[in-house]
C-alpha cells in the first residue's frame, strides 16, 4: 500500500507499508538506522533491536521524496498481527527521525499505522507497549492504559489498548 502526504514543509512524503520480505536491502538498512539511532544511541538503551519479530509483520515507511535523490526515511512503525507480542493485533518501534521532530509527524505516523492496520486487518483492538512518558500522546490516537507498568530495557512502559 503507498500513498502520498504534504508534510514537512510541504514537501513529498511518501507512506509505504510492506511485508518484510518486500522491504529492499536500501530500505531495510535506512530502517534499521533509524531505529538503531534513536532507540540505542539517542535513547542510550542498549537492546536488541532485531528481535526475530520484523520478519512477522508488515512496516510503515514515512518517506521523503526529492527528485533525483535516494528516499529519506523520516518515520516508520512496525505493524505486527495478533498472537505475536500481544494477544492482539499492535503497533510497534514507532520512531521518527530526530530532525523531523516538532511538526506533527508522530501524530501523522500514528494516524496512518492504525488506519492502515485497520484496512488490512479489519476492525479490531489494537494493544501496544509505550514508553511511559509518551502515554498522553498515545491517548490522543485512542489508546487507553490497559494493563501493568513495566521496564523494558531499563525504560519505564505501559500497556495501552484502542478498542
Amino acid at each position: 500500500m503507498t500513498g502520498t502526504t504534504r508534510f514537512p514543509e510541504q514537501s513529498a512524503l511518501s507512506w509505504r507499508c510492506l511485508p518484510f520480505g518486500a522491504l529492499s536491502a536500501s530500505s531495510l538498512y535506512r530502517l534499521l538506522r533509524l531505529r538503531s539511532e534513536v532507540f540505542v544511541v539517542e535513547q542510550s538503551c542498549l537492546f536488541l533491536d532485531m528481535d526475530d519479530v520484523d520478519p512477522h509483520c508488515l512496516h510503515v515507511l514515512g518517506e521523503q521524496v526529492s527528485p533525483g535523490a535516494q528516499p529519506s526515511l523520516l518515520a516508520a512503525t512496525r505493524l505486527v498481527p495478533p498472537g505475536i507480542a500481544f494477544q492482539e493485533a499492535s503497533i510497534g518501534r514507532v520512531v521518527t527521525a530526530p530532525s523531523a521532530r516538532g511538526g506533527g509527524l508522530g501524530h501523522v505516523l500514528m494516524s496512518e499505522s492504525v488506519r492502515l492496520l485497520l484496512s488490512l486487518w479489519g476492525p479490531q483492538p489494537i494493544r501496544i507497549g509505550a514508553q511511559a512518558h509518551l502515554e498522553h500522546f498515545y491517548r490522543q490516537h485512542g489508546f487507553e492504559p490497559a494493563g501493568r507498568s513495566y521496564v523494558e530495557d531499563g525504560i519505564p512502559h505501559i500497556e495501552m489498548l484502542r478498542h
